[in-house]
């Protein structure tokens, strides 16, 4: 009996740490990809905002263009103000970003903030100067807008 016991409190220990590891291991890496993403060539500008940052932003910059890429389904189940939906699994994603005007800011979202950070390193890429991410995605917009 006390040999079940410590083989399973043993298994709880390694699940445990296990889950500790894959969890830190996720932020490192993405405060790694952040500095490396979240940097801006002289003349542009390229920030990672959370929710209240990003409300604030889009109040006092009323020109930004608000880019939703997730999926049309989740597009369709609410989006933040002004948003436009341009998916990143759309083929066709590139020549869609090519409508939007690249002078003027764009703050650029998906669910939780992966998919977005593709899309930053696109939009950079595509020559767009002012860019401005939601950190953690739509997940995060929701809860801050509801205690407004």
């Amino acid at each position: 009996m006390l040999r079940v016991r410590v083989y399973n409190m043993l298994w709880t220990v390694v699940i445990v740490v296990i889950v500790i590891a894959v969890v830190g291991g996720w932020y490192a890496f993405e405060a790694w990809w952040d500095r490396r993403l979240f940097s801006a060539a002289p003349g542009q500008v390229c920030a990672n905002l959370n929710a209240k940052q990003a409300s604030a932003y889009l109040s006092e910059h009323p020109e930004t263009q608000v880019l939703d890429v997730r999926s049309a389904a989740e597009f369709g189940s609410g989006a933040l103000p002004q948003a436009v939906n341009v998916s990143i699994g759309d083929k066709a994603f590139d020549e869609k970003l090519a409508q939007h005007d690249r002078d003027k800011p764009v703050l650029v979202y998906c669910a939780g903030g992966f998919r977005s950070r593709k899309a930053v390193d696109r939009l950079k890429q595509l020559g767009f100067k002012n860019i401005q991410h939601l950190h953690r995605g739509y997940m995060s917009w929701k809860p801050a807008a509801r205690s407004h």
